[in-house]
Formats: structure tokens, sequence, C-alpha cells
């Protein structure tokens, strides 16, 4: 069945439709087209995270192990920053903790098929963007906000999308039709309607309501009521006709999607932070470097506005730059003072686990960076590390929901807006600070006035309360449901 004639029964124009054939073409065209091929699946423990919150990953070599349908889901992603992968892995680890074998599904890995293929120059393209954005104010205003916010955001670009998910389907051939599958990107849960899976979740990502993360015959899921209603009557998604809206059974707003390590230590680490606060101890500032690589700038003036503090034992300083080693070199030709007073653990999964521990416990000086080229390392650091981080310094990405205290600096595309609009009345983050100036005097109130980061924490404890940071678990919850597993 084509998913492109009609989105929630709104027609799509004729000239549309054509549109996406042609767009699915020339992508085979360009690719190759798989349709007929068949890829043999396979299991193997994730090396990083298996140990951790129990993932296996799907692979097209060959192992001893098999999916096993019973007491397993399918978490299905792709690479593309980091924000769905962190998502996924808030998935696997509430599943991991509910009884569940999360099993990872990246069609993105499969660089063998025309998915694959199409997904690298699709990422390619949109991580190029992400930077050109940051160091071309033009291209940011004219082309890529607007894009972002407004493009992205029209039926007729989930009518493109759903054509060419078509070809992202040969992959599913080996997977149980009837296994409770969860998507924490638009193109596996699309692929996976398409490939005829039953039981499809479709995680949505941000807070800023758009058709590209559509995918009819899922059950899509939100974190906040602003995207519920966003959602539910699809406004502005066609200019403004009144559209027919998602029906009930098919879209539900869950709270955020947070790790399962995070929910459950929540209370003590907030306890910890008030501790560090009132006793006028050393603060912990943590900078995370977003998946396409943009921002170093801002960082640098960050860590240039740090460095008194540092060296005075008032702020310790813990940089992720997630896998881009690039960034880190690039932080040290604009700081090359940097190099002596840093301690790095590059590509030391071991190192970077025990100092996230021990930072639980003991007092954290000094500047620490932490580098992986494993991109399941590279993400899962900033989890670990933020735990004791007093401020987290992101862009108002998929972290913007996190439970930590936040510092919101400037976004990255216009979709991303609204998640620092969420914090901010969530009272667990800041506004977004548009520019570097506005983003030192945050840094500086933050670190000099008690009330706003002791008030931070209260309110963390006061969503979760009320649920708010549960999303994940009500994510699975709704995969499995009417399974016996």
């Amino acid at each position: 069945m084509s998913r492109s004639k009609q989105v929630f029964k709104n027609e799509i124009s004729p000239k549309v439709q054509s549109k996406s054939e042609q767009s699915k073409q020339k992508y085979a065209k360009r690719f190759g087209d798989d349709s007929t091929t068949h890829y043999p699946l396979s299991v193997q423990d994730n090396a990083v995270l298996h140990p951790l919150l129990g993932i296996k990953n799907i692979v097209t070599s060959k192992t001893t192990e098999k999916i096993i349908v019973e007491k397993g889901i399918i978490i299905g992603n792709i690479r593309m920053g980091f924000g769905h992968y962190r998502i996924s892995m808030a998935i696997a680890s509430a599943a991991h903790s509910m009884g569940l074998t999360p099993y990872w599904f990246d069609l993105h890995a499969y660089k063998e098929t025309t998915g694959g293929k199409v997904i690298q120059h699709l990422n390619d393209l949109y991580s190029m963007g992400s930077r050109w954005s940051q160091k071309y104010p033009l291209f940011d205003k004219y082309y890529w906000e607007p894009l972002n916010s407004k493009g992205f955001r029209k039926l007729s670009y989930n009518a493109m999308d759903q054509k060419v998910s078509e070809l992202m389907t040969p992959i599913f051939k080996d997977i149980p039709k009837d296994m409770p599958f969860v998507a924490t990107h638009v193109w596996p849960a699309q692929a996976a309607i398409h490939a005829g899976m039953k039981h499809v979740v479709n995680v949505i990502p941000d807070n800023w309501p758009m058709a590209l993360h559509l995918a009819e015959g899922s059950i899509h899921t939100v974190q906040t009521p602003s995207s519920f209603l966003g959602y539910k009557t699809l406004k502005g998604m066609d200019g403004q006709k009144i559209l027919k809206p998602i029906p009930s059974d098919q879209l539900f707003d869950v709270g955020h999607y947070i790790d399962h390590e995070l929910v459950l230590n929540l209370k003590e680490d907030c306890a910890k932070r008030i501790d560090r606060i009132q006793k006028n101890k050393t603060k912990r500032v943590l900078l995370t470097i977003g998946g396409a690589g943009a921002q170093r700038e801002i960082f640098a003036k960050i860590i240039q506005k740090l460095q008194p503090r540092i060296e005075n034992n008032e702020v310790s300083l813990m940089i992720n730059v997630g896998d881009h080693l690039k960034v880190w070199e690039g932080l040290l030709s604009d700081l090359p003072q940097l190099k002596e007073r840093v301690q790095t653990y590059f590509n030391d999964w071991e190192r970077t686990q025990a100092f996230a521990n021990q930072a639980l416990e003991e007092d954290v000086k000094g500047i620490h960076v932490f580098y992986n080229e494993d991109i399941f390392a590279a993400v899962y650091s900033s989890n670990l590390l933020m735990r004791s981080a007093d401020i987290l310094v992101t862009k108002p990405s998929e972290l913007a929901f996190y439970p930590v205290p936040k510092l919101m600096i400037k976004r990255v595309g216009g979709h991303e807006a609204w998640g620092a609009i969420r914090a901010a009345e969530v009272g667990d983050g800041t506004l977004e600070c548009e520019s570097v100036g506005l983003t030192l005097q945050m840094l500086d109130l933050m670190l000099d006035d008690k009330v706003i980061l002791k008030k931070m924490c209260e309110h963390i404890l006061k969503a979760n309360d009320q649920g708010i940071y549960n999303g994940a678990y009500r994510v699975v919850a709704l995969a499995v449901q009417n399974k016996s597993v």
C-alpha cells in the first residue's frame, strides 16, 4: 500500500505523489535496487552497552546467536547526530529494567543495503548543514532555520519520506513480524510498517510538531502536552488547512524519554548537587558536543571564560567531544594553553566509567576531556557523566529533556527551539541563550547565584514526582501491550 497518497485520511496532491515516486526511483538508480536480496540476520552482544543495558546488536554477519522473540524488543534507529541514539539507549535501558532483551537494529549500520546507502547520503547532508548553520549566519537564517522549522513540517515532506523509506525494507525479511518494534527515528518506523511489522511504536523526538516524524500505521509517542496537541491536529502541516486529526489510539503523550539509571538515582543525585551548592564546593560543568560536531566556537568561549574559576577550584570542567576528535583538535588550536592543563580519556572506556563512578562520591578538580571513536561509548559517556554534573551545557536537542540542570546554548535548527522552552517551563533548564554574551552571562548567574541551581534541582524532583521523566518505560509498555512477554 502506498502511504504517499494520504496521511491520516488527508489527501496528498498528485503532483507530490509523482515527485515522491521520482525521488524513490532516483535513489534506487543511484544506490541500487536490493528489493529481492535476502540479508540473513544474527545477533551479537554490544561490546560497550551489553554489560550495562543488556543490548544485543542485530548484524548481517553470521554468528551462532539468533533473535529470540520471547522477552525481546527491537529498537530500530539510525545514527543521525547523537539524539536518536540517545533516545534508543533510554528505551533499551527501560526495557532492560523491565526484564526484556533490547535488540539494536540500526538501518544506517547496514552499509551494504540500498537503505543504508540512502541514509548515509542524507545524514552527510544533514551534518554538513548543521555545521554550516553555525559558520554562515545567512545560510542559517534563510535556509537551515526555515527548513528545520517549516520545511520538515509539511505533509508533503512526509509523503516523500514514506516513498523513499520503501527502499529500506529488504533488511527486515528475517525479523519476526510479531515482535515489538520501537523506532527512535521515523525512517525505521516507516520501513517497519512497509515491511509488515505488527507492533510498531514511533518515538517522536523534540518538542516541535512536524509531519517529518509521522509513520501512519504505528503508535506515535511524544514527550510533552503541547507536542501532543500539535500532532493531534496536524496543526500547520498543510498551510492554514484544518486537517483530519490523528486517531486517539495512535498518539500518546508519555513524558520524557529518560534512561532507567538516571530516573532511579535522580533523588540522590539532586541531593548531592544541593549539598555542593550549600557548602560552596567545586561546581561541575559538563560540556557536550552534538553529533554533527557543530558549535565548537561557543565552547571555546565558555572554556576561556571558566579558566580562572577552574584554577581557583571554584569549577571543574568535563568535556565530552563524542567521536569528534577534530573538534578537540580545533579547541586546542583556539586555546593552546589547554594542552598542558587537561586529563584526557581517549578511547578508554574503562577509565571513563571509573572516573564517572568516582565523581559520584569524590570531589572533582581541573579539566577532564572524553573522546571515543566508538559511537556507543561516545554517546553514553554523557549519560554517565551527567549524574555527577551540576550544570549540563548543551544545545536544546534531546538532552533538553534530561533531569539535570541545563544551560541551553544556541540551537542548531529551528526544530530545537521548543526543547529549550520545555526545559524552562518544567524548570530544569534555562531559556535558549542565542548569543555567546547571553550564554556567558547565564553561566555566571548559575555559578554565583545559589538560588538558580537549587531551584532547578527542586523542579527536577517535582517533575519526577509527576512522572514527567517516565516516558521510556511507557514506550516499552505500549510496544509490548497485548503481547505475552
